[in-house]
């Protein structure tokens, strides 16, 4: 595993298993749709059913209207030359939503509103230019980070301060990168989706019991999950030494699961499947207007030479824990290797960077 220097904690440093080679063509177009998971599952579906799946996810997600801040205020797209493609990052939100109402927190959060959500799982999904790999970068939750306007805080309150809008623009500054598209997810979503499938396999590498619920006891090695049960693993952290560091790698681990259900569990064949997977998700699912179900379509063909082993997922360097002058808990950014990813993301040249840190190598 990639530590981040002595004394620090580890980087989780974890690859998507590599899809079979049977159904090959069909299932390197649904790439992208397994990596987003909750969002994108239905762009590699093909045949009859396709345009109704189309329906469902066009028109039961929730729109995220005023997604993005204004353009004076962000950081300007790459240039490139005429006719190439860019560089593309997706920001993913899972949020820990306390409204009672069905998608109430994420539709305050979708209108640049403050609200009472916090992003439990932020993640950048990067997609270099030459459409060869797919990075996930983790952003810890506790990330002592600049908020626009709001000073020094967790970078998970933006969403609380100022919707999504204001979380893209942390992000981009943080990163000095371009937000192209925004999902996110309230958490409740996580059971849909998990029950849809028929249950989920995930391997646990530690074994805990989720302290928010206590008949909820992970044994190490292979658990199969239903939807009550996935949603305890990826939010629990406070049954780790070392916190949210732990959870970052169970939501990846469960990530992976998913994809491995995706493509070698009938998924993408079956179309009762694939409905009940979207008419789960969907109402708890927020997107950027632009990004609709021809978008994905679009994104999951450029991604067609992609296959399950050119995945990087990593965790945004950090320097450890601290304690911010008003008491709080927080993690500190790891200055200089941030900066040496912004270089590469600046310079569409991520791929470098993971592979001198032996990232994806299962280090």
């Amino acid at each position: 595993m990639e530590t981040q220097g002595p004394g620090r904690l580890p980087v989780s440093t974890q690859l998507v298993p590599a899809a079979q080679t049977g159904g090959r063509k069909l299932r390197r177009r649904t790439f992208l749709a397994a990596v987003l998971v909750l969002l994108l599952m239905v762009s590699g579906a093909v045949g009859a059913y396709l345009h109704s799946l189309a329906q469902i996810y066009d028109t039961q997600t929730i729109k995220i209207v005023n997604a993005f801040p204004p353009d004076a205020l962000r950081v300007a797209p790459p240039a490139v030359p005429a006719g190439a493609e860019r560089p593309m990052n997706i920001l993913l939100m899972g949020s820990d939503s306390r409204d009672t109402s069905q998608g109430a927190a994420s539709a305050k959060a979708a209108a640049g509103e403050a609200s009472n959500q916090r992003s439990d799982t932020l993640m950048l999904l990067h997609i270099p230019s030459d459409r060869s790999h797919v990075y996930s970068v983790s952003l810890m939750r506790d990330l002592w980070v600049d908020i626009p306007d709001h000073g020094k805080a967790k970078i998970n309150a933006a969403l609380a301060f100022g919707g999504v809008p204001l979380m893209v623009r942390t992000v981009e500054e943080l990163l000095q990168q371009r937000i192209d598209h925004v999902v996110s997810i309230d958490f409740e979503g996580f059971k849909g989706l998990t029950d849809a499938l028929g249950g989920v396999d995930v391997d646990v590498k530690v074994p805990f019991t989720a302290d928010r619920n206590r008949k909820y006891v992970f044994t190490e090695g292979k658990n199969t999950l239903n939807g009550a049960q996935a949603l305890a693993f990826v939010r629990e952290r406070y049954a780790f030494a070392d916190g949210d560091y732990q959870r970052v790698r169970n939501q990846q681990t469960f990530l992976r699961a998913v994809i491995a259900k995706t493509f070698n569990g009938g998924t993408l064949g079956n179309p009762v499947t694939l409905h009940n997977v979207l008419s789960a998700v969907s109402p708890y699912l927020s997107v950027a207007p632009g990004l609709d179900s021809v978008e994905v379509a679009r994104l999951a063909f450029s991604l067609r030479g992609v296959r399950g082993g050119d995945a990087v997922f990593f965790t945004l360097p950090t320097a450890g824990i601290g304690t911010s002058a008003d008491g709080q808990s927080i993690v500190l950014p790891d200055v200089a290797a941030i900066e040496e990813i912004k270089a590469a993301l600046t310079a569409d040249k991520l791929g470098e960077y993971t592979d001198a840190k032996n990232f994806g190598n299962g280090n």
